[in-house]
C-alpha cells in the first residue's frame, strides 16, 4: 500500500486528487496541517510520496509551495488536475431553509459566492479547512450549520448533500503535483512517457538573458505553459523564474537545457514527468470528478 502526505483533513481535495492520481491503487493518505509540514514528512521519510497543490484557475499560483519544492530534495513525478466542484453539506436530516452558518475555507467561501448571496440568511463563517469543517459538523453535531465542501468530505463525515455544484465558476481547476524522493521516481513515473518538465533558474545580470532564454527554448520546439517570477531575499531587483515547458522530442529537451545552461547562473531541474490528461470543463471531467470519489473503496 501507497503512503501518500496531503494537506488538509481526510476528505479533502487533496486527497481527492490523490485517489484520481493512483487510481486502482491501494493507498493511505497521511494527513499534514500544513505544505511545511507535508514537505518535512517527506523529506524525514524516504518513502512517502506526496502531493500538493501549486496553482489554480482562479487563485493562481500557489507561490510559497514554488519555493518549498525549490529547497527541498524531492522531485515531481507526476501532475493531477483535478475540477474543484463544492457541495453544500449539514447533519442528515437538515434542509436549506434551516441553515444559519456556513463554514469552510475562505477560498472555498469566496468561490461560491453567488450561492451565498442568493442565501443571505446563511452567515458565512472562515475555517481552515474545507474538509475540517465537514468533520466539526459531524462531531460535534452542529445542527443549522452546513459545510462547503467536497462531496468525498461530506461521504466520509457521514453529511447530507443539500447541494451540489455550489461554485460559482464551473471551469475551476487545481494542479496538484505528485512529489517523490528522486530514487522513487522510476518506479512512481506512470506507463506513459515523460513530455513535460519544471524548472527554476536565475539569470546572468545583462540586458535581453530572459528572451535569449526563451528563444533557445523555443528553437528546440519545447512549448512554455508557465512562467513565474519570485523575487531572491537578499538580492535586490534579482528574481528566480519558476517555468513549466512541454516537449514531443526528449532528445531536444535534454539539448535545449544544455544550451541554456551558459546563459544562467543556476538551473534546478524540479522534476520530468507526464503530463496531466487535458480536460476541457465540467462535462469532459465528470468521470474524473467521480473518480476522485469513488476511489476511496480501494483503502
Amino acid at each position: 500500500m501507497k503512503r501518500i502526505a496531503i494537506q488538509g483533513e481526510t476528505g479533502c481535495f487533496h486527497e481527492a486528487a490523490a485517489r484520481a492520481y493512483f487510481a486502482g491503487e491501494r493507498i493511505a493518505t497521511v494527513p499534514c496541517a500544513t505544505f511545511p509540514e507535508l514537505f518535512g514528512r517527506m523529506e524525514a521519510d524516504r518513502e512517502l510520496l506526496g502531493v500538493a497543490a501549486i496553482e489554480n484557475t482562479i487563485a493562481g499560483s500557489l507561490l510559497p509551495n514554488h519555493e518549498l519544492l525549490r529547497r527541498s530534495a524531492l522531485c515531481i513525478a507526476g501532475e493531477q488536475l483535478l475540477r474543484i466542484s463544492h457541495v453544500l453539506a449539514a447533519l442528515p436530516g437538515q434542509r436549506i431553509g434551516a441553515i444559519r452558518e456556513v463554514h469552510s475555507h475562505p477560498i472555498a467561501l469566496m468561490q461560491c459566492g453567488a450561492f451565498l448571496d442568493a442565501h443571505p440568511a446563511m452567515k458565512a463563517v472562515e475555517r481552515d479547512d474545507t474538509a475540517g469543517s465537514a468533520r466539526e459538523i459531524a462531531e460535534r453535531g452542529l445542527a443549522g450549520h452546513a459545510a462547503v465542501c467536497s462531496e468525498l468530505a461530506a461521504r466520509r463525515y457521514g453529511l447530507e448533500i443539500l447541494a451540489r455544484g455550489i461554485e460559482t465558476d464551473k471551469h475551476n481547476f487545481t494542479r496538484f503535483l505528485v512529489l517523490a524522493d528522486p530514487a522513487r521516481i522510476p518506479a512512481e513515473a506512470g506507463a506513459r512517457p515523460a513530455d513535460k518538465a519544471s524548472l527554476v533558474f536565475s539569470l546572468q545580470h545583462a540586458r535581453g538573458t530572459l528572451s535569449k532564454v526563451l528563444a533557445v527554448l523555443s528553437f528546440y520546439d519545447l512549448n512554455l505553459t508557465k512562467i513565474q517570477s519570485l523575487p531572491i531575499v537578499g538580492r535586490e531587483w534579482e528574481y528566480r523564474f519558476y517555468v513549466d515547458v512541454t516537449f514531443e522530442d526528449p532528445i531536444r529537451y535534454r539539448q535545449a537545457v544544455e544550451a541554456v545552461r551558459p546563459l544562467m547562473n543556476e538551473l534546478k531541474i524540479l522534476g520530468v514527468y507526464a503530463r496531466a490528461a487535458r480536460i476541457g470543463g465540467p462535462a469532459d471531467d465528470a468521470a474524473a470528478g467521480e473518480a476522485g470519489v469513488d476511489a476511496r473503496i480501494t483503502e
